[in-house]
């Protein structure tokens, strides 16, 4: 981050009221065309090696850096490092979705996913661009700003040795690892809640969560370190019950997270497992608050997205994120699928409710996304709303609620403001779509 230029100085004026999304994830990049004319900037700092906001981060210009603590919100090294099969990668999955792809185009896909070489590169091409797609869907067609915030990744490997140390000692086993993983997840929240602080301060209205760890993942984690104390592979049942502690740790003590920015309405991808939220958990998704709310994915306003995490209780409301085409570094765009996308939909009306009525807390505007929505009926058993956002019924609530309460502009606004068509796509083919992994909380 060398440079401010006069297109960034101008934008940040000519939008100094529009309201602000931090996206917390892989980094974003602040030199793209979509990007800049919506790029957040600290209008009390400038880059001179000095902190001239006094909040501890020093040239916090767009946004911070919490892998590396330093405010280079994206890593340009990797630019211009990733083979062409990557995009061809995404690009012949969407033809298969949507039964346009030629016998040698899947044959291709097939044999790729075997190319080990291919895969670990598709894993760093997916965390470079997450960020930047994310930050795309945020601002798309608003006057919303994208506060740059790279994720603090936890390693897990001083967890593990932790353990391995006490694993000879005379104490319940069950005990030990439960003590273990709520140390790990105190551990991750805490530094999580750096970022919330961050946020507050600089007064962000919302916050796109595309990140963290689903049921399945949280397997990969507690069944190693389950290995170490019991000396044993873990039955089914002890790894799942092993997995549900780990996650019921993480989202405990995620409430300290949330909170460390009451004024912020936080948005959380529901995860890309395929898996019911009420019964076995994605952290930070699972996080209850007045200030949270959690976003399942659809194609369009058609039908669920089958990797989509779901649940009545846990799941507040579905979003489009399939095939979402969107920014990734270098001035190129992407369409790429996952709950990740979905929640970014979702901030994206947030913040223009917020801009709309900018007295507004974040549990009015929480309340005006979920009391607008489409009702479907393929997401009666999938959300708790039952319903996919609207954004234009939402934004006039939001316009409503200046002059009446939140509750009769929801209902005033829902009688004007027809639901979104619905026009079937016939012959398409769901599972042909990989989604894009959260950005992870553990590596």
């Amino acid at each position: 981050m060398k440079w401010i230029s006069m297109s960034l100085l101008l934008a940040s004026v000519a939008s100094v009221n529009a309201a602000t999304i931090a996206v917390i994830d892989s980094g974003l990049d602040y030199k793209h065309e979509m990007i800049t004319p919506n790029l957040w900037s600290n209008i009390n700092e400038v880059e001179d090696r000095r902190d001239n906001d006094n909040n501890g981060y020093q040239d916090d210009v767009h946004g911070w850096n919490f892998a590396e603590q330093n405010g280079m919100i994206i890593d340009y090294k990797y630019l211009g490092t990733f083979s062409p099969d990557c995009k061809r990668y995404f690009d012949i999955q969407g033809k298969m979705f949507l039964g346009k792809a030629t016998e040698s185009e899947i044959a291709w896909l097939r044999e790729k996913v075997k190319d080990k070489k291919f895969i670990k590169e598709m894993g760093k091409f997916g965390n470079f661009v997450h960020g930047t797609h994310v930050a795309g869907i945020s601002i798309r067609e608003s006057k919303n700003q994208a506060m740059g915030i790279k994720l603090l990744p936890t390693e897990v490997k001083p967890f593990l040795e932790g353990l391995a140390q006490q694993k000879s000692s005379n104490v319940d086993r069950w005990s030990l690892l439960e003590k273990a993983f709520d140390a790990l997840a105190s551990e991750q929240m805490k530094q999580l809640s750096d970022i919330g602080r961050f946020i507050a301060f600089h007064k962000g209205d919302v916050a796109n969560g595309s990140f963290g760890t689903g049921f399945n993942q949280a397997k990969m984690i507690t069944d190693t370190a389950f290995k170490v104390i019991f000396f044993r592979k873990p039955k089914e049942d002890e790894s799942n019950k092993a997995a549900r502690l780990f996650i019921d740790s993480m989202v405990k003590h995620g409430k300290s997270f949330v909170g460390s920015a009451p004024n912020t309405l936080f948005v959380f991808a529901s995860g890309n497992d395929g898996m019911s939220n009420d019964e076995f958990g994605t952290s930070p998704a699972n996080i209850k608050a007045d200030n949270v709310i959690t976003v399942g994915a659809t194609y369009k306003n058609e039908f669920f997205a089958p990797f989509s995490n779901y649940g009545t209780k846990m799941v507040d409301i579905a979003a489009p994120g399939m095939l979402i085409n969107s920014a990734i570094p270098g001035n190129d765009y992407l369409e790429v699928s996952g709950t990740s996308q979905a929640a970014p939909y979702v901030a994206n009306v947030a913040a223009k409710i917020k801009d709309t009525n900018p007295n507004l807390r974040p549990v009015e505007v929480k309340k005006i996304l979920m009391g607008t929505v489409d009702m479907k009926g393929f997401l009666k058993e999938k959300v708790s709303t039952g319903g996919i956002v609207n954004s234009e019924r939402a934004v006039v609530a939001a316009q409503m609620s200046l002059s009446m309460s939140v509750t009769e502009a929801i209902t005033r606004a829902k009688s004007q403001v027809k639901d979104v068509s619905s026009f079937m796509t016939s012959n398409v083919n769901p599972s042909a779509v990989i989604p894009m992994p959260l950005s992870p909380m553990f590596r």
